[in-house]
C-alpha cells in the first residue's frame, strides 16, 4: 500500500534517510548528537505502578536498567526489552512510551536494558550484557517483583537482534528458559545479503542502507564476527528449540525481509511464530515513533496480547 501519511510526515520532519552527508563520514558521537536532535521525550506518558532506575551486574561492570512495574502485588512475569540504534546509539529514554504501555497493558514488569554501545564496546559486549540481565532476573528476580521462571525478551531494530541473540544463547548455554521473543524490525542479516527490501527502500524511508552500512562498521570487531549467529542470527545452522516468537515489521523498511525470513526459519523448525507486516509504515514505528503513528497502538496491543497469552493472563 502507499506510504502512510503519518510516516511521510515523519520522514519530511526528520530528514533521516534522505540524501545528504554520508553516514560513513560521521563518528559515533556525531551520530548520537544527531539522533538526539530528532527526538524528544513524549509529554503524556502512560501511568504504571512504579519506575525505578537500577543496575544489574554484568561482564563489563554494572548494567543500567529501567524497571517498570505494574500496579498490584507481584511477583509478575517480565519482558526484558532492548532498545534500538544499530548497537551504537539509543538509550533507555527511547522506548519510554512503549515500555510503559506494555507494562500497564500486560500487567508485566518491563526491564529496559542500557547495554554497552559500540564502537567503544564492540561485539560481543551488547549481547553479553543483555544475556547477563536475563540470567540475573531468572536467578534473583524475586527481589524485583519478577517471577524468574516467566521471562520474555524483546526489542526493536538492533534491540530485536539482541532479543533473538539472547534466545539463541539461552538455548545453547543451558538457559535460562525464555517464554517468548518479541522481534520488532529486527536486524538478523547483513545489508549486502541481497534481500529486495534493502534495494527497494535503500534511501528516503527513515532508515537507509547507508546508515545500516555505517552501523556495521561500528559493532563487529572484524569480518569473522559476521559469520557468528550471536551477531547475525540468520547465520545459525539450527533454528530448533527456540522460544515462540512474535515478529513485527514495517512495509517500507530495509530490514523487512530478514525479519520475515527469520520467522519462516523458526516456523520450519517447529517454533510457533506470528508474523505481522504493518503496511505503509517505516522503521521505528513501535517504540521510537510510537506517539506519532496511530498504528503503533495496534502493534503495542499485539505485544500485550502475546504476553498475556504466553503467561496465561496471570500477573501473580
Amino acid at each position: 500500500m502507499p506510504l502512510h501519511p503519518e510516516a511521510q510526515q515523519i520522514i519530511e520532519r526528520t530528514r533521516i534517510g534522505e540524501s545528504g552527508p554520508a553516514p560513513l563520514a560521521l563518528d559515533a558521537q556525531a551520530m548520537r548528537e544527531g539522533f538526539a536532535q530528532t527526538w524528544t521525550m513524549p509529554a503524556d506518558l502512560p501511568a504504571v505502578g512504579a519506575v525505578e532506575d537500577s543496575t544489574i551486574p554484568g561482564p563489563g561492570g554494572d548494567i543500567p536498567v529501567r524497571i517498570y512495574t505494574p500496579e498490584g502485588a507481584g511477583p509478575f512475569p517480565a519482558l526484558v526489552w532492548f532498545h534500538g540504534g544499530g548497537w551504537t546509539i539509543g538509550c533507555l529514554d527511547e522506548n519510554e512510551y512503549a515500555c510503559r504501555t506494555v507494562c500497564a497493558g500486560a500487567e508485566t514488569v518491563v526491564v529496559s536494558v542500557d547495554y554497552r554501545l559500540a564502537p567503544e564496546n564492540p561485539y560481543p559486549a551488547a549481547a553479553e550484557d543483555c544475556y547477563a540481565v536475563v540470567r540475573a532476573l531468572h536467578e534473583e528476580g524475586a527481589r524485583r517483583s519478577v517471577d524468574g521462571d516467566r521471562i520474555a525478551v524483546g526489542g526493536e531494530s538492533a534491540g530485536g537482534n539482541l532479543a533473538a541473540v539472547v534466545a539463541l544463547m539461552s538455548r545453547d548455554l543451558a538457559g535460562p528458559p525464555i517464554a517468548l521473543q518479541v522481534l520488532v524490525s529486527p536486524v538478523l542479516g547483513h545489508p549486502d545479503d541481497g534481500r529486495p527490501s534493502y534495494r527497494d527502500f535503500a534511501d528516503g524511508y527513515f532508515l537507509s542502507k547507508a546508515s545500516m552500512d555505517w552501523f556495521f562498521t561500528q559493532y563487529p570487531r572484524d569480518a569473522a564476527d559476521l559469520t557468528d549467529p550471536y551477531l547475525l542470527p540468520l547465520r545459525a545452522d539450527d533454528f530448533s528449540g527456540l522460544p515462540p516468537a512474535l515478529v513485527l515489521g514495517a512495509e517500507y523498511d530495509v530490514l523487512r525481509d530478514e525479519g520475515e525470513e527469520y520467522a519462516r526459519a523458526l516456523a520450519a523448525a517447529g517454533t510457533p511464530v506470528e508474523v505481522v507486516r504493518f503496511d505503509g509504515l517505516i522503521h521505528g514505528f513501535f517504540g521510537l515513533l510510537a506517539t506519532d503513528l496511530t498504528d503503533a497502538r495496534r502493534a503495542h496491543d499485539l505485544v500485550i496480547r502475546a504476553l498475556r497469552d504466553t503467561f496465561d493472563g496471570r500477573a501473580r
